[in-house]
């Protein structure tokens, strides 16, 4: 990792196949963000009228029902931010989580208490143990990059699910541009694509999938054309700071910081500091630091800094957390080092409907133009 060729601008490199550096050294990921912003990003007075006429949609949409939108929450910083946000605006949410068996101890309590301190109903899905065990590891002997697909894909089917079930027709996403703007196509997959998840553990698993929340394109097509269920990507329409998000919801929720990004989860936290690097040689903090430096929140220096600190709080949790992902996958340590020993699959090895996400540019320019899909999700697939 050492020997890669890194942005003049930010801190992306050739981890990413993907990206290009023009003459002054500026990669494509900067770019690409500069185009999102201005394309999105309005000033603040826009932002603020249309962050009203979003409010006044979502509660006329709502009028006489228990609830007026969704939140999913997961214990993060986002998550967290959105409830508290929505509440302030004096919208009625439903909070939603999936539980997929990896939640740490920080992150159940965190939920806990914001959804206690502000009075927002919580509704838990409790993922079959047995059968997501056995398509999670489907996707790590799979030697796919994107082992967190199936959990992200299950939480939008039970948001979809709930959505649908209350007819509420408000998904509130924690997805934001000031801290999320960049993500690589080549280190994920389109985690709507259900026929290459089936794959997979067709390949793999021994279970059958008899309950896990799944969606297809026609259940998809259904949700966002039929129901006419909208996402609204909220923090976009406030001055949206990661460090003073922290220090708010620490001081108005009681919130506890658990050590990094989407590091609330043990399985995501060791997936992104364990299996990614050594296994993929990425490390993912490139990508959340680089959002931070294009938007404006912190300075290249100090993101190089920080990327000279392992992605792990200490080698003693590393540890723990390795052995505890083995112990619960039912892997003995020769069987997991094997897998990390074996080279890498793309999504090409599998089968897949890429080929219709392609032809559906034209139905997800359409959906983004009604609101009915967050701006961030039409530029990153259908641009």
């Amino acid at each position: 990792m050492g020997n890669q060729k890194i942005c003049t601008r930010c801190v992306m490199d050739t981890s990413d196949s993907d990206i290009q550096f023009d003459e002054k050294g500026t990669c494509n990921q900067c770019r690409r963000y500069e185009e999102l912003m201005r394309n999105i990003v309005c000033s603040d007075e826009e932002k603020h009228q249309k962050l009203k006429s979003l409010v006044n949609k979502i509660k006329e949409k709502g009028k006489n029902k228990e609830y007026d939108c969704i939140i999913g929450v997961s214990g993060g910083v986002d998550s967290t931010m959105v409830a508290y946000t929505v509440k302030k605006l004096g919208l009625r949410p439903l909070a939603v989580h999936v539980d997929n068996g990896w939640n740490s101890e920080l992150s159940v309590k965190n939920i806990e208490q914001t959804c206690k301190v502000l009075d927002i109903d919580l509704y838990t899905r409790v993922l079959d143990w047995e059968e997501f065990k056995d398509l999670q590891l489907s996707f790590l002997k799979s030697l796919f990059i994107n082992v967190e697909m199936p959990t992200d894909h299950a939480i939008m089917a039970v948001l979809f699910q709930i959505a649908d079930e209350k007819k509420i027709q408000y998904i509130i996403s924690g997805s934001n541009l000031a801290t999320e703007g960049i993500l690589p196509n080549s280190w994920v997959y389109d985690i709507k694509d259900w026929r290459f998840i089936e794959g997979i553990h067709r390949k793999f698993g021994k279970l059958k999938l008899k309950t896990f929340p799944h969606y297809s394109l026609i259940d998809l097509f259904y949700y966002l054309f039929i129901k006419r269920i909208k996402f609204a990507t909220i923090l976009d329409y406030i001055e949206y700071n990661k460090k003073d998000a922290v220090k708010l919801i620490e001081k108005e929720l009681g919130w506890k910081y658990y050590g990094g990004k989407h590091y609330e989860s043990i399985y995501t936290r060791f997936y992104q500091g364990y299996i990614l690097p050594r296994k993929f040689k990425i490390d993912k903090r490139r990508a959340h630091l680089s959002t931070l430096i294009c938007s404006g929140q912190i300075t290249r220096e100090e993101a190089l800094e920080e990327l000279k600190k392992d992605p792990y709080p200490s080698k003693e949790m590393m540890q723990e957390d390795k052995e505890y992902v083995i112990k619960k996958f039912g892997l003995t340590g020769e069987e997991f080092e094997k897998i990390m020993s074996q080279p890498i699959k793309t999504f090409k090895s599998y089968p897949n409907n890429s080929f219709l996400f392609c032809k559906l540019r034209l139905p997800l320019k359409i959906a983004y133009k009604f609101h009915l899909i967050p701006p961030i999700v039409y530029f990153r697939y259908a641009v």
